[in-house]
């Protein structure tokens, strides 16, 4: 052990110690080699990071899941009863229809894979894909859909859709179906995007229990999605979340998302609460108002303008707006500029949404409070002391209404307080449609309790507005809520539905515009937006989409996506 230490010494003496001032000799060259070397491995790494990022790239991830906020209530997911915004997206997401629209708001085929027309333009013979499935495997064919059609037309079914009584339906086999109507209808394939429930499950159950069966809490559809389960997270809140998991079978192709969740509230301040707490990664049914309130850093928004308008609807046949000079008064006193700019949408002077009509459109009467108070003058109501206009004792006062919404009540403070500068007394009442003691339709639409009321139109993407402002639906179960009548306007739009031409369609409704401009049965204040909120990392549809109704922001749902994952690229 001696003679292996003492040479264990001897060699560190020689080899190490004696050698250690060699390396001062050499230290820069080392250095240098140690330096070059470092080079040469960063070089070699950064070439092989830019070597894979030109065969590799960044896509939206597969299998994720989609939370999105909606405005309730829910009592139904039977998409013939669907009437709310939460209701209707569950019924876009998880059933089928013949026609749908499509990310440029054109008609496209959704289960139709052709429409052809009779020469006397009231036959209509749709064919189906022969590869649709139910969601519990049962092949979906054209008995279906005439089962559906045959439960919309019968009354005991009471079903949100309408416009279906005298429409004859035929089927010739399993993958066709002829429509026959009693008369030419120029926008009848419009119509064909309704819902399509299955007649295996619902055909023995009576059209008048329907809306009451199982069927409407455990639906079985045809869509890209199917129902998982319906959560009650907090009954006296109304917060329920419906949990779909993807159709892999789908005719149409198989989405990117694996699941999708409709968070659904009874108000957009708790839609707006559930951003803050990431509850959710995306919302819709907000106003301009509430988007204020949600953190821009953690969520991105977009607004889309949609096929319906905002208007103010005179009611004609009110004890003091039946009178046609303080309707053009309230008109001129009406700056809609200012919604317009405050909102960032689109003006709508007319009945129609801008682009429907062409050639020699008519202009509505602009914004001039003085000529309007000309008019008030000039019809005998005269500006009393206390500042409200008078005539033969009695005042110029409105009861003048509209929704429980942050957009509409804001509407309704401008136009009251522009109205109130030219003497009118204005009184004003916001009904919540949520609330079931208030129930809006009985007690304000259907007896039109009201001398004006701020309310959205829906117009959709064909410019037939017969149902607004024909004097036949001027009813208790009718839409035209300004009782407006006119021969000339009710000629004109019951002879532009029978018009398959689209100049002659053009020609009547430019004759209808011109008499409504002249009657002012309504004030047109802006192109309704929808608003739309997601997370930084959520991939829905484009703000460039155009869209007709809200719901049609699913027409890319297959493509959806939350966070990315990294791919190769395909040759």
């Amino acid at each position: 052990m001696r003679k292996v230490e003492s040479a264990t010494v001897r060699h560190a003496h020689k080899f190490v110690i004696k050698r250690w001032s060699n390396v001062r000799e050499v230290q820069w060259h080392v250095i240098v080699w140690i330096l070059v070397m470092g080079f040469l491995i960063a070089a070699t790494g950064l070439q092989l990071m830019w070597y894979q990022q030109s065969y590799r790239t960044n896509v939206p991830a597969r299998d994720g899941t989609y939370a999105e906020a909606v405005l309730g209530p829910i009592n139904t997911l039977d998409p013939l009863f669907a009437s709310t915004s939460a209701e209707q997206s569950a019924a876009r997401l998880m059933f089928s229809s013949l026609l749908q629209y499509d990310n440029t708001g054109h008609l496209g085929n959704d289960l139709a894979t052709g429409v052809t027309v009779d020469n006397t333009h009231t036959v209509y013979t749709v064919t189906i894909r022969p590869d649709v499935k139910w969601h519990d495997g049962v092949s979906l064919t054209a008995s279906d859909v005439a089962f559906t059609i045959n439960l919309i037309k019968n009354p005991n079914t009471r079903t949100t859709i309408s416009g279906w009584r005298d429409v004859g339906v035929k089927v010739l086999n399993d993958t066709t179906i002829e429509f026959t109507l009693a008369s030419v209808y120029a926008a009848f394939e419009h119509a064909l995007t309704f819902p399509i429930v299955p007649e295996h499950i619902l055909g023995s159950i009576a059209p008048a229990s329907i809306r009451e069966n199982l069927f409407s809490q455990n639906p079985i559809g045809s869509g890209p999605f199917k129902l998982k389960l319906v959560q009650n997270v907090d009954n006296s809140a109304n917060h329920k979340v419906i949990y779909m998991s993807r159709n892999d079978g789908y005719y149409g192709g198989v989405a990117k998302l694996a699941r999708f969740q409709l968070h659904v509230y009874d108000s957009t301040d708790a839609i707006v609460k559930a951003l803050s707490l990431n509850e959710v990664n995306a919302a819709a049914d907000l106003s301009m108002a509430d988007i204020d309130r949600v953190n821009a850093k953690q969520y991105s928004n977009f607004s889309n303008s949609i096929q319906s308008g905002v208007y103010a609807i005179l009611n004609t046949r009110g004890a003091i707006t039946s009178d046609i000079t303080v309707r053009r008064a309230l008109e001129q006193a009406t700056n809609v500029g200012v919604l317009r700019d405050q909102l960032g949408a689109a003006s709508l002077d007319l009945p129609f949404i801008n682009g429907q009509l062409t050639g020699d459109i008519p202009k509505v009467a602009g914004y001039n409070a003085d000529n309007a108070k000309a008019l008030l003058d000039g019809d005998g109501w005269r500006v009393a002391d206390n500042g409200v206009r008078q005539k033969d004792g009695k005042e110029l006062r409105l009861s003048v209404v509209t929704l429980k919404n942050s957009e509409f009540e804001r509407d309704l403070e401008l136009i009251a307080g522009q109205w109130r500068a030219i003497g009118v007394a204005v009184d004003t009442k916001i009904v919540d449609p949520a609330d079931i003691a208030e129930n809006v339709v009985q007690s304000i639409l259907q007896p039109r309790s009201f001398d004006v009321l701020i309310y959205q139109l829906n117009i959709g993407a064909d410019p037939d507005v017969y149902a607004y402002w024909h004097s036949s639906q001027a009813t208790v179960q009718g839409a035209n809520f300004a009782n407006y009548s006119n021969l000339i306007s009710d000629d004109a739009l019951s002879s532009a539905r029978v018009r398959v031409d689209a100049t002659l369609r053009n020609a009547k409704y430019l004759t209808f515009a011109r008499q409504w401009v002249n009657d002012v049965p309504a004030i047109g204040l802006y192109q309704s937006k929808v608003q739309y909120v997601q997370g930084h990392n959520t991939f829905s549809f484009d703000k460039t989409d155009n869209l007709v109704l809200p719901v049609d922001r699913y027409s890319s749902i297959l493509n959806w996506a939350v966070g990315t994952q990294t791919v190769y690229k395909t040759p």
